[in-house]
């Protein structure tokens, strides 16, 4: 990582009010990481983690199936083959259920190698998420000239081509720093989330990258070893509306909002932490549906 963008990250985390967040998300992460539910049996509860993610990642986007089922039983059934996309293939409730399920269960894939060729990793994140909703030409690859994104509108003029391609090279930098350990893990999620929504730099499907790419930063960066913390939920609280909140304040681009968004993701991510607890509970217990 630069000197640059080091500097940078380190003005970030002297913000009032930041350090004493982070250290209150690192001790939760800690304390989930030794739960005794999880000796011997960090995959099943890891996978859970995913299914419970990407109910709430759908739920983020608006995706929230009719009908009894509870979606996170319902995401269970389709992760085991017990359901597939199949049944609907025209509601678009479900397609983009199948992009949040696709896109967070491919971070179960991604370790620290892969991070060192960030730009493959959001172009493989990509094709996961938006499956066949774009024309191939445009998935993977960020917007060119002439080319739009309707997603968050309320952020904001979307940002020219060039201007995706400067702000997603610092993207690129931050993720590839995360095997080095050379910045603080949870603050380089938070950034590399914010940029990833705020600029936007896919035709659609862009949160739904952004929030798989916090998830993979926050295991392989070692802040949540086990991945079984669950970050989608910790946004998801409230039903999404600190998470859109907090986003609208990062992209105004001032030290107060970029504050109140790092006070968020610090915030997201104990409450993520909790419900890895609850994981780790149900797993120890038999309780998994």
């Amino acid at each position: 990582m630069s000197a640059a963008t080091t500097d940078a990250l380190m003005r970030l985390e002297q913000l009032p009010g930041v350090a004493d967040a982070v250290a209150e998300a690192r001790d939760a992460c800690t304390s989930l990481r030794w739960h005794e539910g999880l000796r011997r049996r960090i995959p099943e509860a890891a996978a859970e983690s995913r299914v419970r993610g990407a109910a709430a990642s759908a739920l983020l986007e608006g995706a929230e199936p009719a009908g009894s089922q509870h979606s996170v039983d319902l995401v269970r059934d389709l992760v085991r083959g017990a359901r597939t996309f199949a049944e609907r293939p025209e509601d678009p409730v479900w397609r983009v259920l199948a992009g949040a399920v696709r896109v967070t269960s491919a971070t179960e894939r991604l370790g620290a190698t892969h991070l060192g060729a960030p730009g493959q990793v959001l172009a493989g994140l990509h094709a996961a998420a938006v499956g066949d909703l774009l024309p191939p030409a445009r998935v993977g690859r960020p917007r060119g000239p002439g080319e739009d994104c309707p997603e968050w509108a309320e952020l904001g003029d979307l940002p020219t081509p060039a201007e995706v391609r400067s702000r997603l090279a610092m993207v690129h930098e931050l993720i590839s720093s995360v095997p080095s350990g050379t910045g603080p893990v949870l603050l380089v999620a938070a950034v590399v989330h914010a940029e990833l929504v705020t600029v936007r730099p896919f035709g659609l499907g862009n949160a739904l990258v952004a929030r798989a790419v916090e998830r993979t930063i926050l295991r392989v960066g070692g802040l949540d070893p086990t991945g079984v913390a669950v970050p989608e939920v910790g946004h998801a609280d409230r039903a999404g509306t600190d998470y859109r909140g907090a986003l609208g304040a990062y992209a105004c681009g001032d030290p107060e909002g970029v504050r109140l968004w790092l006070l968020h993701v610090a915030e997201a991510v104990r409450r993520a932490a909790a419900e890895g607890v609850r994981v780790a509970d149900a797993v120890r217990a038999g309780r998994l549906g």
